[in-house]
């Protein structure tokens, strides 16, 4: 299949590898120990998670943000009005971080109805929080206005390329560590994390397992049709895997490599936040656990031996999530 204009290279990713060196924490891997985690996904093969949500803004998604904020002030091409972006969620949070990092301006749009934790943890990080409308959509609109007038950088960290190859970086620290790496387990969500892991991922040979759940399977949909569809929100899990649609990058990632992709649902993400917590004391996100989710359903069964690595892509939660309970401390 011929690539598409919004295709990642793995050229790409070893050029945002350089761009966020020193910027970022490299990623911590976590050894599965044998029956931890009963599940007949992961008792037979050995099994790693990478512990991304320990990355400075709690999410993979501050390698996008730096890979993006670093890119344009190299290549002299970041406005004098700064960033602005439409998301009070890791996205808005990893761009505010990666601009106060680098001295750059940062407005950020959000609906009215934003939760004060979420809007104290962007003004904490000096950006300009605007509130606009009740519902995402019009903060959206808002936003496009704002950048339009202002001349700011508008950001949409599900299409945007260098976002997309940031979080790709993830992938060559996990293979740096894991050279003979069988497989990785990604969540899909919007589609950038999973197109840069992706990408990296069939650049070394790793089979790659792609995660979504079963009320937001913009992955399904797109390949089901051939083109990006908008996707409802319909959990309340799924509501905190943000974007309303599949990414192309996504989408030409998933045509061109061997892709296993598999659905989860509420259920199935609560018992990986419950698995995490009893076993390795780790409060993540429902979105977070979403690709632990994917294995411990068995959809995917490793063979005995494979060596398999899980992504935890993010720990912004500020309250247990039902149908998951917060635990009783001793």
């Amino acid at each position: 299949m011929a690539r598409t204009p919004q295709a990642l290279s793995y050229n790409d990713i070893r050029d945002a590898v350089d761009s966020i060196a020193g910027a970022v924490r490299p990623v911590t891997l976590a050894a599965v120990d044998p029956g931890a985690i009963p599940s007949s996904g992961v008792g037979q093969c050995q099994a790693w998670l990478a512990l991304e949500f320990m990355q400075f803004s709690g999410s993979v998604k501050l390698r996008g943000a730096q890979n993006l904020v670093s890119t344009h002030r190299a290549d002299a091409t970041l406005p004098a009005a700064g960033l602005t972006i439409a998301c009070a969620g890791n996205a808005g949070l990893a761009c505010a971080w990666a601009a106060k990092a680098t001295g750059t301006r940062a407005a950020i749009f959000v609906p009215a109805t934003t939760p004060t934790r979420r809007i104290d943890a962007l003004q904490a990080l000096d950006a300009d929080v605007r509130r606009a409308g009740l519902v995402q959509a019009e903060a959206e609109a808002a936003c496009r206005d704002y950048a339009a007038s202002s001349g700011a950088l508008l950001v949409d960290a599900s299409q945007d390329r260098l976002f997309a190859a940031g979080m790709g970086t993830l992938m060559v620290e996990i293979h740096q560590q894991i050279p003979d790496l069988d497989t990785v387990v990604v969540a899909a969500v919007s589609g950038g994390l999973f197109a840069g892991v992706a990408t990296a991922a069939n650049h070394f040979g790793v089979r790659i397992v792609a995660v979504e759940h079963q009320d937001r399977r913009g992955l399904h949909a797109a390949l089901k049709s051939r083109r990006v569809l908008e996707i409802g929100i319909d959990s309340i899990a799924a509501g905190t895997l943000d974007a309303h649609r599949v990414s192309a990058m996504a989408l030409d990632a998933v045509q061109r490599f061997d892709v296993r992709s598999i659905l989860v649902s509420d259920n199935n993400i609560a018992a990986a936040q419950r698995a995490l917590w009893e076993h390795r004391r780790l409060m993540v996100e429902p979105a977070g656990a979403t690709a632990l989710a994917g294995l411990l359903t068995g959809a995917y069964t490793p063979e005995p031996g494979e060596k398999v690595c899980v992504v935890l892509s993010g720990a912004n939660i500020g309250q247990w999530s039902p149908p998951f309970r917060q635990p009783d401390y001793p």
